[in-house]
C-alpha cells in the first residue's frame, strides 16, 4: 500500500469517527459480542454451588437436579458447602466463596449451576478472582439473586445463562417442562427463540442489542458499584417477586435517575410475581406502572416474557445479541 493510499484511508477513518458522538462510540463498544463459553456435550461436568441462601431441607431438589444432568450424559459435582448453614446463608461468606471460586478455577468444570438464590451473592462478589476462569471459560446458570453474578460475568466480558436452579424442581417435572426443555437446549447450544403472548400494554417497535438484566431488586442494589452494568445499546430484561408496586416504581425511578435507560434499546418485562398489597393502593396495573416510569423514552417494551419466579422460567443467554420485535398481538425475541 502506498503512503498516499494509507493517508487517504486514515483520513476517511478520522472523518467517520469525527462525525460520531461519544455516545455513538460508547454504544458500539457495548454492542461488541461477549465471549461465549463452550456449549456442553456428553461427558462434561456441571458444578452445583450455593452462593446465596440456605438450602435447608432441599436435598431432594438437588438430587433431582443431579439425576437430570446424569440423564443428559453430564457429570455433577456438588460443592463442599452447598448444604452448610450459617444463619440465613448456605455457609459463611468464605465457605460460599470457596465453593464458587473452586468451580471458577476448575478446568474440568464446564458450567456452574446455582442451587438457589435468595440473598447473599453480593457478599462474595468482591472476593472472586476470574484469572483461571478466563483460561477455561464456563457457563454461569441461575436467576434471582444470581443476577449479581450475571452482572459481574457481563462486566468481565462473558455470556451467562438466566435459567432455573435446583430449587426450581417440583415433584412432577411436567410442571416445569418448558423451563427444563429450554434449559437443556440452551446449555447444549440448540437455538431457542421466543414468541411472547401479546399485551395491550406493549410499546411497539424493533430493537437489536445485547440482552442484559435479571432481577430488578438486584440490578437496583448494584447501582453505583463496579458490578452495575452499562445498558447503552442493550436490551434490558427485568423480573421480580414479593415487591409492592411502589417499590417497583421506586427502583425504576432510581435506575432512571442514574441514567440507566438513556441509551437503552429496549425493555423486556418478565414475571412480577406475588406482588404485595399496600394499605394505600397504587391505582394501576404493574404494566402501566412500567410504562409510566419509562414514558419519556421511545424504545420498545415487551411484556409477558415467561421468565422469573414462576414454574415456566424459560432460559435466556445474557450477553448475547438479540432482535426484539414488539407488536400489540405478540413479541418475538430472536437470539442472533
Amino acid at each position: 500500500m502506498s503512503k498516499i493510499h494509507y493517508f487517504l484511508i486514515l483520513n476517511c477513518v478520522f472523518l467517520f469517527f469525527g462525525k460520531m458522538t461519544a455516545q455513538d462510540i460508547s454504544i458500539q463498544q457495548n454492542q461488541t459480542a461477549l465471549i461465549q463459553p463452550p456449549y456442553l456435550k456428553a461427558g462434561d461436568t456441571v458444578a452445583i454451588v450455593a452462593p446465596s441462601g440456605i438450602l435447608k431441607n432441599r436435598n431432594d431438589e438437588v438430587q433431582q437436579a443431579v439425576a437430570l444432568l446424569q440423564s443428559w450424559g453430564l457429570n455433577a459435582l456438588i460443592g463442599k458447602h452447598v448444604f452448610s448453614q450459617a444463619n440465613h446463608f448456605a455457609g459463611t461468606d468464605d465457605e460460599r466463596c470457596e465453593d464458587f471460586q473452586n468451580a471458577l478455577d476448575d478446568p474440568t468444570v464446564s458450567a456452574i449451576w446455582c442451587a438457589r438464590g435468595g440473598y447473599g451473592t453480593v457478599r462474595i462478589l468482591d472476593k472472586l478472582d476470574y484469572t483461571k476462569f478466563k483460561a477455561h471459560p464456563k457457563w454461569l446458570i441461575g436467576y434471582s439473586d444470581i443476577t449479581a453474578l450475571h452482572n459481574q460475568f457481563h462486566n468481565e466480558g462473558y455470556q451467562s445463562i438466566h435459567a432455573l436452579m435446583c430449587v426450581s424442581f417440583t415433584k412432577d417435572l411436567n410442571d416445569i417442562k418448558e423451563a427444563i426443555d429450554t434449559f437443556k437446549s440452551t446449555i447444549f447450544g440448540t437455538p431457542v427463540n421466543y414468541t411472547l403472548e401479546g399485551s395491550a400494554y406493549n410499546r411497539v417497535g424493533i430493537a437489536n442489542g445485547l440482552l442484559v438484566g435479571g432481577n430488578l431488586s438486584v440490578l437496583h442494589t448494584m447501582l453505583g458499584s463496579n458490578t452495575s452494568i452499562d445498558t447503552s445499546g442493550k436490551i434490558l430484561f427485568i423480573e421480580d417477586i414479593g415487591e409492592y408496586k411502589y417499590h417497583i416504581d421506586r427502583m425504576l425511578q432510581s435506575l432512571k435517575r442514574a441514567g440507566y435507560f438513556e441509551n437503552c434499546k429496549g425493555v423486556i418485562v418478565g414475571d412480577m410475581s406475588k406482588l404485595r398489597k399496600n394499605t394505600t393502593l397504587w391505582g394501576t396495573s404493574v404494566e402501566q406502572l412500567v410504562l409510566d416510569a419509562l414514558a419519556e423514552y421511545d424504545f420498545p417494551i415487551a411484556f409477558n416474557m415467561p421468565a422469573g419466579h414462576e414454574n415456566d422460567n424459560r432460559a435466556m443467554i445474557l450477553g448475547k445479541m438479540i432482535e426484539l420485535k414488539v407488536e400489540k398481538d405478540k413479541s418475538v425475541l430472536t437470539f442472533k
